[in-house]
């Protein structure tokens, strides 16, 4: 497949695309220290080799539910071409995942049928999605028929590399990148069967610059929707593209989360439309052995994080910390020590974070010390000790219990058993704490010498 080519620059863009100059990027306050939604979605991406195994159950909602709701076991019973079942293969997708096995009937179903599917970072969701575009494809006709819009730049080169990987024994296939810095003459017209792009280009390249019939498009895939619309404008945009689109268009839409604003705005670019859900299923704190321990400061904290560091023999651990600040000086402190220490924070660059997480699932280090940022989606088989060296409070100082299961919830993983310890060092922090486990309602013991011996079986 061949693309149009964009310059490898490292640019970074403001949330409405404005370029930002290395020199704006600003010490970020620690009330400021949120997670950046695309940033986390393409950590994801870079991060899962593989499919992520999920245990939660699929919902389907089907739009006509008098018809029979087909799932597939294996993508020969999808009847693709064979040049795309061979790409399927060379990807090492050797049977389709949950949501696959739900989604790619409906996707490919006759006459086309619309989608909206909740679906994580891992679950096969990009896959399927490419693999409805390729099918509907007639690659005779030299113009835009598949119309796929990403939230950023760098989410739209990844879903370009699987249609590229899934696309590869379809030579006729082309995929062109509507993204700002790819500049084409005006009144020029798109030859390529497969438009990526982020929403203000691809709306430009549509109707400003008609480069794009929007008449002859046959699917529209909006992925990422829930990033999409944490971005001012971007939600707008989608729906002025949406609105020229032919009637027949399939309309494909996928969003980790269902919040009432991604609801809102699906059900307005997306009529008609089958839902496949994830149940909800409570993160359960049953496999993890919860403590804490009593300091006075910060210093007396790091001392005491030493003194559980030489009792035990830990496999790894993340130690999570309110600010980049501290967690810098922890990282080290921790060095000075003689531990090998990776530092993880949200000034990085994606792909920085990237190649530190691959280095702490290698095992190359031993601890990761990082603030929420990173609290998401991170899993490392190995981890088996989570501290917090800062208990997870909200820009209020309230105690952020979501954020305090993101935490803990990286250990005690995949069936094993696993151990949380929680620095507290005020009688303010001690109420952060009684209110955790409150809201979970389960006890915290505080952390005892003769505990040392059971934790050293947790982590062994």
């Amino acid at each position: 497949l061949s693309s149009l080519h964009l310059k490898e620059e490292k640019i970074k863009l403001d949330a409405n695309g404005a370029v930002v100059k290395a020199d704006d990027n600003v010490e970020k306050t620690e009330d400021e220290e949120k997670e950046d939604r695309a940033a986390q979605s393409l950590l994801n991406k870079l991060i899962r080799s593989n499919l992520v195994d999920t245990t939660n159950q699929v919902e389907v909602l089907q739009r006509d539910p008098t018809s029979p709701l087909y799932s597939v076991k294996s993508f020969e019973e999808l009847r693709l071409k064979p040049q795309l079942l061979q790409g399927v293969y060379a990807m090492g997708f050797n049977r389709p995942s949950k949501i696959q096995e739900n989604a790619l009937p409906m996707m490919l179903a006759e006459p086309p049928q619309n989608l909206i599917a909740q679906s994580q970072s891992g679950t096969g969701k990009t896959a399927a999605f490419v693999l409805a575009m390729l099918s509907r494809v007639e690659p005779g006709n030299k113009y835009p028929q598949c119309l796929c819009l990403s939230p950023t730049y760098e989410l739209a080169l990844q879903t370009g590399k699987v249609i590229e990987q899934m696309g590869k024994f379809y030579p006729e296939l082309k995929l062109a990148y509507a993204v700002r810095g790819n500049k084409l003459e005006r009144g020029q017209k798109i030859s390529e069967q497969i438009v990526i792009g982020t929403p203000g280009t691809v709306l430009d390249w549509c109707s400003k610059l008609k480069f794009i019939d929007p008449k002859k498009i046959k699917v529209f895939v909006l992925d990422e929707a829930d990033v999409m619309i944490a971005t001012q404008g971007h939600q707008d945009q989608s729906i002025r593209i949406q609105r020229m689109l032919p009637r027949d268009c399939q309309m494909l839409l996928f969003s980790a989360t269902f919040e009432d604003s991604v609801w809102k705005f699906a059900q307005k670019v997306v009529p008609d439309p089958n839902i496949i859900k994830l149940k909800r299923e409570e993160e359960t704190l049953d496999t993890i052995k919860q403590y804490y321990v009593l300091c006075n400061n910060r210093d007396e904290k790091f001392q005491a994080l030493c003194n559980i560091y030489g009792a035990i023999t830990i496999a790894q651990a993340m130690i999570f910390c309110h600010t980049r600040k501290t967690a810098g000086w922890l990282a080290a402190e921790l060095s000075k020590e003689g531990h090998q220490v990776a530092l993880l924070s949200g000034e990085m660059m994606v792909e920085q974070r990237a190649a530190v997480i691959e280095r702490f699932r290698e095992g190359k280090e031993k601890v990761l010390v990082t603030t929420n940022v990173c609290a998401r989606g991170i899993d490392v088989e190995q981890v088996s000790v989570v501290i917090n060296f800062d208990l997870p409070v909200d820009k209020d100082g309230n105690p952020d219990n979501e954020t305090y299961l993101h935490r803990i919830g990286r250990t005690g993983r995949f069936g094993k058993r696993g151990l949380a310890i929680n620095m507290v060092d005020s009688k303010h922090s001690m109420n952060i704490l009684n209110r955790i486990q409150e809201h979970f309602n389960k006890k915290i013991n505080k952390l005892d010498t003769d505990d040392l011996d059971e934790i050293e079986k947790i982590t062994n």
